[in-house]
């Protein structure tokens, strides 16, 4: 199923999980085992699963996607990076995603490889991959956005003119890199409505189970925690139980804010775990 026409159902809110491709054998199946759990208990609409960096994991993506799809029969979008493919490099991995019948893909940039594969001499943004893609998939496209602006961007108005392109290019939903303040993606909603960005715009949320592993991540993508969370977090980092409840509860809260100002739905950034997703949505449905 087209991700676009879940969002188009109006059905309610839309929730969705995020997982990467496991290295081994056995992690893929530990993969789909937690993925099955997650299906019975929480009925999740959609599920997403991530392209290494320079496409290392791209076989295995193909995998888990196309066993997601045909053996739970869960919809299914492959994610698609281009900071280190060719143009025949993307074709061939659509190829086989149109094959394995995959009807959604999100059009990623990808994070630069720090050593090993060389840049793309075909592909420099997102939108290169957007407009390359459009000519060559039928199904549904999807693509990032950044309430709290890209890194790499120039300014926050030159970042969001990137979204508007992206849906001139056929994006049909946007996703929102992390954030935890939701006072950010309230306000990049209202600027991308007033410059014309109409399709859904899903925020994106990773519950804190770790204090160095997410403040790694905030650094690298550019997002800020809140300074009073930060000081919860930090008093309690040796205590992995009480940095879970933590960062659930502030989730849940999140979510609950978020849904009632309007959000299509939320996408849960899992990291291959289950438990605090189970958690948070189960307080979000009952």
């Amino acid at each position: 199923m087209r991700i676009a026409d879940i969002y188009g159902a109006g059905t309610g809110p839309v929730f969705s999980f995020e997982f990467f491709p496991p290295k081994t054998e056995r992690g893929a199946a530990n993969l789909m085992e937690t993925v099955a759990d997650l299906k019975a208990a929480l009925a999740p609409d959609w599920v997403s699963v991530t392209y290494g960096a320079g496409g290392a994991t791209r076989g295995r993506t193909l995998e888990v996607v196309s066993a997601i799809e045909a053996e739970l029969g869960l919809t299914a979008m492959a994610h698609q990076t281009c900071v280190a493919a060719s143009s025949a490099d993307v074709e061939a991995n659509v190829a086989q995603l149109k094959a394995a019948g995959i009807e959604n893909i999100l059009a990623l940039r990808g994070d630069i490889p720090k050593e090993g594969a060389a840049p793309s001499e075909d592909f420099s943004h997102a939108t290169d991959l957007l407009e390359f893609l459009g000519q060559r998939f039928e199904g549904c496209l999807g693509a990032a956005c950044y309430p709290e602006t890209h890194p790499e961007a120039q300014s926050p108005a030159a970042d969001l003119g990137y979204a508007l392109a992206k849906q001139e290019l056929g994006a049909e939903f946007l996703i929102t890199q992390i954030f935890f303040d939701n006072r950010h993606y309230l306000d990049y909603l209202g600027r991308a409505r007033e410059l014309g960005i109409i399709i859904p715009i899903v925020p994106g949320i990773m519950p804190i189970t770790d204090v160095a592993q997410i403040e790694r991540f905030t650094e690298m993508c550019g997002s800020e925690i809140p300074q009073e969370l930060t000081t919860r977090l930090r008093r309690h980092a040796a205590d992995p139980a009480v940095v879970m409840a933590t960062g659930i509860e502030h989730a849940i809260t999140q979510c609950r804010e978020l849904l009632a100002a309007g959000a299509p739905g939320v996408h849960f950034y899992t990291l291959n775990k289950s438990h605090a997703t189970r958690s948070i949505l189960a307080a979000l449905r009952g």
